[in-house]
């Protein structure tokens, strides 16, 4: 049982996994920055987030990392900042897992008012974290890997903190909506088992 569980649920971190990458790769609005680099308006963080929030935080934060950081190699303008992209969408997955997972521990519940504000408290979580991490993070690693100016590295973080921003907003929203429309579904189905500790 223990073994299927877990093929299962590497099966479906690979199909989110996908579903970050399609999302972010075909789904995004990207806007052209200065020095050929850009930033983007997208969803593919809302996935990472469902993710953690239905398979557990490793697993969400890997679908992202993985889904995302293979369509930054993918992508000429994002190829350099795959690394962050990598550690940022892991780490957004462990902190949703945490706070849903092991502070609410919402997979115990069958409270639906209950689900509902904890989901959006842990989708927050991830998402303000990285709407923090992401400019902070990209300000250091294009000035001091990439070598960018200060003055270009600076004006790159404040346009990415305003897309990200953005992008946390809508991505809360979409989580919220399709985690608490998908749950009762698949709790049913027995692809979510309700009443049992999950993983972080």
């Amino acid at each position: 049982m223990k073994t299927n569980s877990t093929v299962m649920k590497i099966a479906q971190t690979a199909l989110f996994a996908a579903l970050c990458y399609v999302i972010f790769t075909y789904l995004q609005i990207k806007i052209p920055m200065p020095g050929g680099d850009a930033t983007s308006i997208h969803l593919g963080n809302a996935f990472c987030v469902l993710a953690a929030l239905l398979l557990g935080g490793w697993y969400g934060g890997l679908a992202g990392a993985i889904g995302m950081g293979i369509a930054d190699v993918m992508d000429p303008i994002y190829i350099t900042g795959a690394p962050k992209t990598f550690i940022l969408k892991l780490c957004i997955g462990l902190i949703t897992g945490l706070v849903a997972h092991k502070i609410a521990k919402i997979n115990e519940s069958t409270d639906k008012k209950y689900i509902f504000k904890w989901s959006l408290l842990a989708s927050v979580a991830g998402l303000a974290f990285n709407v923090i991490a992401d400019p902070i993070v990209g300000y250091f690693y294009k000035q001091y890997i990439l070598g960018q100016p200060q003055q270009m590295a600076e004006v790159l973080a404040k346009w990415s903190a305003a897309a990200t921003f953005v992008n946390a907003i809508l991505s809360t929203i979409v989580v919220v909506i399709i985690y608490n429309a998908l749950r009762p579904v698949l709790a049913k189905s027995g692809m979510l088992e309700v009443g049992k500790t999950k993983e972080a």
